[in-house]
């Protein structure tokens, strides 16, 4: 039976708002958008950070996303990297710049991706 379409697109549009508010958040909104864009074409997903694992299961379904995916995939780090003792306590300016500036490009490459109905 297929899914609701009301329920596919409100999920959707959920994880789109978590990414576009992960944004700041470096790895959150590379996490999150591709996310959305499983859930969108009806793909179940389990919960990682590895960003390799949810990029490859996106390209199944667009295998244009391949440089996409490819430039995100070592934002994964960012899920654990300043979380525990004895690891620097933040990133250096210019890193935050730089991993910042690809979330964004993954945000927007995938959002692309998705009808404006569920954007954010």
């Amino acid at each position: 039976m297929a899914a609701d379409p009301e329920l596919v697109v409100a999920e959707t549009r959920a994880w789109l708002v978590k990414a576009s508010n992960g944004i700041s958040c470096r790895q959150q909104a590379a996490e999150k958008i591709p996310r959305g864009f499983l859930t969108w074409n009806g793909r179940t997903f389990r919960r990682t950070h590895n960003l390799e694992e949810i990029g490859e299961q996106c390209l199944t379904i667009d295998a244009s996303l391949r440089e996409v995916v490819d430039q995100s995939v070592p934002l994964s780090e960012y899920a654990w990297k300043f979380r525990y003792p004895g690891e620097p306590g933040a990133p250096a300016a210019d890193e935050v710049v730089e991993v910042v500036a690809t979330a964004r490009m993954v945000f927007e490459a995938v959002l692309n991706r998705l009808p404006p109905d569920v954007h954010p």
